[in-house]
């Protein structure tokens, strides 16, 4: 009778977890420790964020230490068990997790954020530094900032990580996207993406050759869409039609054949990526005006300026508007409409690179005892500077203390 008392208790025990559990030694931290913060993401309807948890497991058991503001991961669904449990430290307000040496974000700091961050700390995030005014970048530089913006960090083949993650997000959505702003629940013309059977297919034309309009046209192809996509760069049609493996449609972008193509299009993709800071408008209003009654477009490029004359910005909370009779869908951060997808893909990213400054020494070590890593970027004293910026705000090298072009 005994006996079978203690193998009931035995058995109760082991299926509520009553037993003492093993816990992993905890890895004492070393001089090449990295110290890093993960701040709730306060703008417009972002959802990402840069860190899951398993990347923090990863982090952790190599001796980093990581602190992540309550609520960070919440839009992504993850919770704060699962970053605790994971080996992170849970603290309640921004200004205590900004306290890292290290800032990991994904939109770019507001200046209330830059307040709390130490003298000399690093941030990495995206900057869109040709959206910032003089006083933004002066506030970085007076705490002496080394700012790291994410859409200039480039791999050892000359690459854009994380640019190539979120423009093959984008892509791959925005063929979705025009699929529901078509039916008739939008406003649109009522008529499927695609083809079928005794029906014409659909009218796509993307303006772009790059990695946003690979996986646009990738989603088209299969559910076949009829696609045109123009660019200026011969060799960037020719590496799409490769990787696409299909006879598809290419042209230069020249003024008749453009505007023949955009008044037959059904659904039109702005993703020209913008040169030396600035984006170009190939369609102009008259252009758009000359669309099908119903169609779309879908200005991938908005938060570079945009390409398409009339397009404005909009939110996720009212995407779209109508000009021209035209449904316009000009929303900067499509990625942030898949957020637990997008944080994995940036997560991914970020971990090795932290791995590989923790390795370094810091990033100040990593960024000069590797040239690969830093490719057009000027220094001055120890102060790091990227000649595009300093021009356009007419800065001084000794007056600018930032890393806008890092390369990974």
């Amino acid at each position: 009778m005994a006996d079978k008392m203690k193998s009931g208790f035995a058995e109760l025990a082991r299926e509520r977890s009553m037993y003492p559990q093993e816990a992993p030694a905890k890895i004492k931290r070393g001089s090449k420790s990295l110290f890093i913060g993960v701040p709730k993401e306060i703008s417009l309807q972002e959802s990402r964020v840069t860190l899951k948890p398993e990347s923090v497991e990863v982090l952790a058991a190599n001796g980093h230490e990581i602190w992540v503001e309550a609520g960070a991961g919440k839009s992504a669904h993850y919770s704060d068990r699962e970053y605790s449990e994971a080996g992170a430290k849970i603290v309640n307000s921004a200004k205590e997790v900004f306290k890292a040496n290290i800032i990991l974000k994904v939109e770019p700091p507001t200046l209330e954020e830059i307040e709390y961050l130490n003298d000399g700390a690093t941030i990495i995030s995206a900057f869109q530094s040709g959206r910032q005014s003089v006083e933004y970048i002066h506030a970085l530089n007076a705490k002496k900032i080394t700012a790291i913006a994410y859409e200039f960090i480039e791999d050892k083949v000359g690459g854009l990580p994380l640019v190539r993650a979120m423009s093959e997000i984008a892509g791959s959505a925005v063929m979705l996207i025009a699929a529901e702003l078509l039916s008739n629940t939008n406003g649109g013309q009522g008529v499927i993406l695609g083809g079928i059977t005794g029906v014409p297919p659909t009218q796509v034309v993307i303006l772009g050759a790059g990695t946003v309009a690979e996986y646009a046209a990738r989603a088209s192809i299969g559910l076949g869409v009829d696609i045109q996509i123009f660019d200026n760069h011969i060799y960037k049609l020719r590496r799409i039609k490769h990787a696409l493996g299909q006879q598809i449609h290419t042209s230069t972008i020249d003024n008749a054949t453009l505007e023949g193509a955009i008044s037959k299009a059904d659904v039109v993709i702005g993703a020209i990526r913008a040169e030396k800071g600035r984006n170009k408008c190939v369609i102009t209003e008259e252009i758009v005006a000359k669309m099908k009654s119903g169609s779309v477009i879908i200005d991938v490029s908005i938060d570079q300026g945009g390409c398409i004359e009339t397009s404005e910005m909009t939110s996720h909370k009212k995407p779209t508007f109508k000009k021209h009779d035209v449904i316009h869908y000009c929303v900067p951060n499509i990625a942030s409409r898949v957020s637990r997808t997008a944080s994995i893909a940036i997560s991914n990213i970020f971990t090795p690179i932290l791995l590989h400054v923790a390795d370094a020494g810091g990033v100040d070590e990593m960024i000069f005892n590797h040239p690969w890593f830093m490719r057009g970027v000027y220094t001055y004293r120890g102060s790091i500077c990227n000649i595009h910026l300093a021009r356009k705000f007419n800065l001084g090298y000794k007056d600018l203390n930032l890393l806008m072009a890092a390369r990974f």
